[in-house]
């Protein structure tokens, strides 16, 4: 064998990139040092290559976190759209969105904020949850703004599962806020997740008062 076969041999025959260690990789990343610290040429330091063999498969960084958006997109489940009643359609996508954001707590500033053009993934789940609010009966032009008003709801719940526990300790301060201390006691003695009973309220609230502004019976 010459040299030139040896070289060949010892290629692997796979890449050591493609697409989707890289975004996952970037989700990583992303979570652990947050939006500020977050670069291409950071990931490229994360994946052990240089900046360059990335842009093989993103072209750049908006490229790369609308790839990102995908990923997260994909577990947001849309499946009671056109199936179930509206409220149980959209409890259904709303818990699911949560759920996915709140894995990766660090991407909602960064993700949510970009534009969604060719990502595919997320643009379907628009048009899922879309099309099940006309299928309900809400107006063309009011669709976007409620489904806006419950992503910013839903957000800011994904960031309140990854509270610390004690965000709402007085400390030194309890003797000052003692109505304070008594509903906190209080919700300690209740069942289940502080986040969740406030998620539950919260879009409970929000649904019954949508249906009930676009006259919807849902």
């Amino acid at each position: 064998m010459d040299s030139s076969e040896m070289r060949r041999a010892g290629r692997p025959r796979s890449s050591v990139l493609d697409r989707e260690k890289i975004l996952r990789a970037a989700l990583r990343l992303l979570n652990s040092v947050g939006p500020e610290r977050f670069s291409m040429a950071a990931l490229a330091g994360e994946l052990g290559v240089k900046p360059p063999a990335l842009y093989h498969y993103v072209k750049n960084k908006q490229a790369l976190l609308v790839g990102m958006r995908e990923v997260v997109s994909v577990s947001i489940d849309v499946s009671g759209f056109g199936i179930l009643p509206w409220k149980e359609a959209v409890g259904q996508w709303a818990r699911s969105y949560r759920d996915a954001f709140a894995a990766h707590p660090n991407a909602i500033a960064l993700l949510a904020t970009e534009p969604i053009a060719g990502a595919t993934n997320t643009l379907a789940m628009y048009e899922c949850a879309v099309q099940g609010f006309l299928a309900a009966g809400w107006e063309p032009g009011r669709v976007m703004s409620d489904i806006v008003a419950l992503e910013s709801f839903i957000l800011g719940s994904a960031l309140d599962v990854v509270a610390p526990d004690d965000m709402f300790d007085p400390g030194e301060d309890a003797a000052q806020v003692p109505g304070f201390v008594k509903v906190l006691a209080a919700q300690r003695s209740l069942d289940g997740s502080r986040a969740d009973r406030a998620f539950d309220v919260g879009l409970g609230i929000m649904l019954d008062g949508l249906a009930v502004r676009n006259g919807s019976g849902a």
